[in-house]
């Protein structure tokens, strides 16, 4: 079909330039017969203007439909295939990025839950410096140690010998806020009463 497009094409240029052709001939022969009356003596007659050729414009070529054929059909079925692959998503792929994205908006809607308090229970002997030592007061004195996250419990006095007792005192820490050493240093630093300290257990509740 294309190539009786073509020819179509040039039979219409020919044709355009035959017309012109024709129209300079006409002018060219009348001037010819005017140059021979005058050679003969003849008066010229009034002249007649001459006929303006018309430009003629150059038919645009008609567009050549292109047959639909069984060919076409066959060879057509993954254009739709080829555009979603140049958009640079495929369909599968945007369905995987929808679902991921669905599933991270449903995790950040859920509530964190709070990261589990970490306890221990700790036993300490705390010992006075002689059996003079006062130990209500050494007592009163470590129970006023404050740290964030301890909390002190029950207590009693525990012989050591020659009449010397040692005060053992538990306690419930928050093990990410209470450091064991932290807190023997606390007490150490209770000079008049406190000669050392000592954990006896340290249990996980």
């Amino acid at each position: 079909m294309q190539l009786f497009g073509g020819l179509e094409g040039r039979v219409e240029k020919l044709e355009a330039e035959n017309a012109h052709l024709f129209n300079v001939t006409n002018i060219l022969a009348r001037r010819l017969a005017e140059l021979e009356k005058l050679l003969d003596g003849q008066p010229l007659a009034a002249s007649v203007p001459e006929p303006v050729a018309k430009p003629v414009t150059k038919a645009e070529p008609k567009p050549v439909k292109k047959e639909e054929s069984d060919d076409d059909d066959d060879f057509n079925f993954g254009d739709d295939d080829e555009e979603e692959e140049e958009k640079g998503e495929t369909e599968m792929q945007k369905m995987k990025r929808l679902a991921a994205e669905k599933k991270a908006a449903e995790a950040a809607k859920k509530p964190k839950k709070p990261a589990p308090v970490l306890k221990s229970n700790v036993v300490l002997d705390i010992k006075p410096w002689d059996d003079e030592t006062d130990l209500d007061e050494m007592e009163k004195a470590v129970r006023g140690v404050f740290m964030e996250g301890l909390t002190w419990g029950d207590s009693k006095r525990v012989e050591i010998g020659f009449g010397i007792k040692k005060l053992r005192i538990s306690t419930c820490i928050i093990d990410e806020l209470v450091g064991l050493y932290d807190l023997e240093d606390k007490i150490q630093e209770l000079e008049d009463f406190v000669q050392s300290v000592d954990i006896v257990s340290h249990n996980k509740i």
